[in-house]
């Protein structure tokens, strides 16, 4: 599979596909709010017919770089959270990155879909499960943060399913998706009214107009 075909390339995580690193505020989910240095990788099997970052679908548009610039430009910010994003983080060797940002003392928060082994050492996992390729069991295990996205109300019994699978520690929290976020916001807040484990995660990144 091409997206596979370039792991030889590099050199056991210590050059990844870099799409873009910024500092910014985390929009989403538990963190939502904080000043954090984000680092999106490119390359992602899952394909969401939604998905906002669709322009880090194909690694091979990302030349492999070297992480010791990525952990210098985010060790120079005053932020002490990074936030490692993709695509899908976890189609790549993590753990040279990982060990090289916490050496510099700094957290870091993985969103993942989970459908891939993990590799590196996180502070916080948002897992971000996707029907059409489910996470792993491993994945259940490491979330802290369970977020998924509603675009019917179908997806409310998908939500479920995947709460069964998380610890008891972990948030869960319910997203509307972007383009239907009028349309389903009254349904999520009547069902997190109803069912009140679930908090409800708003993007509010876009609202603020920042990346």
């Amino acid at each position: 599979m091409a997206l596979q075909t370039d792991i030889a390339l590099l050199d056991g995580g210590r050059l990844l596909p870099l799409v873009e690193d910024f500092y910014t505020i985390q929009g989403e989910g538990f963190h939502s709010g904080k000043p954090a240095y984000f680092i999106r990788l490119g390359g992602c099997d899952v394909g969401c017919r939604w998905c906002d970052a669709k322009y880090t679908w194909n690694p091979k548009l990302y030349p492999p770089t070297e992480i010791t610039t990525v952990v210098e430009r985010a060790a120079s910010y005053p932020a002490q959270a990074i936030v490692l994003t993709g695509g899908e983080p976890l189609l790549y060797p993590l753990d040279p990155l990982c060990e090289a940002l916490h050496d510099r003392g700094l957290e870091i928060f993985l969103e993942t879909s989970g459908s891939h082994p993990f590799s590196g050492r996180f502070d916080w996992v948002c897992l971000s499960p996707k029907r059409q390729q489910p996470p792993l069991k491993e994945a259940y295990a490491r979330a802290d943060e369970l977020k998924v996205i509603i675009e019917t109300e179908e997806d409310f019994r998908w939500a479920e399913e995947n709460a069964r699978q998380v610890s008891r520690k972990c948030r869960l929290y319910l997203q509307p998706e972007w383009s239907r976020s009028e349309e389903m916001m009254p349904a999520l807040v009547e069902y997190a009214k109803a069912n009140p484990k679930w908090n409800i995660s708003i993007q509010t990144h876009k609202y603020m107009r920042i990346p």
